[in-house]
């Protein structure tokens, strides 16, 4: 029942949301549904203590995904992949962090946002934010469900958070080399994902509930200079040189080498 009305919710935000048309009411209205399937996906994952229901429903919330011709539904599942990740991740975060009422009441509260303000942006901040959010979400929920589990669930897990990651930034300018770039970028995170889960740290905050696996916040730091490298090579067809790109290298080193070398003893390890 209470699934149903959510399956409900989505096909009704997703509806507003692909008409030509938009007036204040209907804007109104998909803001609001927004807001009760961002706050219900979380919930729906607390009350039945499994993530399959609230992953069914992130699944309905991308139909149109598949609501297309059998030769599109490959490049429409790509290009929605990032919105997966982080509806996939607030879902297994949510399920894996238990009756931890902070944490609960913030990814609601980030789901909402995400779903209403950050995911429809198109500028390069709105890019980065987004790339970026995936990233640091993805690499979390990885970390997190792969705990005592096989090595290789974060490194397949990693790359495709990287190829997706990597080709939605592509994605947004005229770049050459677009599928070789998007496969090197997600080995790269395999192998950064490899190297870590040998000795996983896990940072945690009190009672709150909220995890960081180191992991996440050095991929997350690569995926800023990916950005940002990626962008000088725009600007100049395809050269860069380093005076472009010298700010977010040296403030992405400091911080992975702070982290790597005065903050490796973990609270916990998991």
């Amino acid at each position: 029942m209470i699934f149903g009305l959510f399956a409900i919710i989505v096909y009704m935000a997703e509806y507003i949301l692909t008409r030509k048309t938009r007036n204040i009411a209907s804007s109104a209205v998909h803001v609001l549904l927004n807001l009760v399937f961002g706050v219900g996906t979380v919930l729906l994952t607390l009350y039945t203590s499994s993530p399959v229901l609230g992953l069914i429903l992130v699944a309905l919330s991308k139909w149109r995904v598949f609501a297309v011709r059998l030769r599109y539904i490959w490049l429409n599942f790509k290009s929605n992949l990032l919105d997966f990740i982080v509806g996939v991740s607030v879902v297994l975060i949510t399920y894996y962090s238990g009756n931890a009422l902070t944490l609960d009441i913030l990814l609601a509260i980030f789901y909402c946002v995400w779903l209403i303000i950050i995911k429809p942006l198109t500028s390069e901040i709105g890019t980065l934010a987004q790339a970026l959010i995936a990233v640091f979400l993805g690499m979390s929920s990885s970390a997190i469900i792969s705990a005592g589990s096989d090595p290789l669930a974060i490194v397949v897990m990693a790359f495709i958070v990287g190829y997706s990651a990597s080709r939605h930034i592509i994605s947004q300018g005229e770049s050459k080399g677009y599928g070789l770039l998007t496969l090197v970028c997600g080995l790269i995170f395999a192998e950064i994902a490899w190297l870590c889960q040998a000795w996983m740290i896990v940072y945690t905050f009190g009672k709150t509930g909220i995890r960081i696996p180191q992991v996440a916040i050095i991929l997350t730091l690569f995926t800023f200079l990916f950005y940002n490298v990626h962008l000088a090579a725009i600007k100049r067809d395809g050269e860069v040189k380093m005076s472009d790109i010298m700010a977010p290298l040296i403030f992405s080193a400091i911080i992975t080498a702070v982290i790597v070398l005065w903050f490796s003893s973990p609270i916990f390890n998991i």
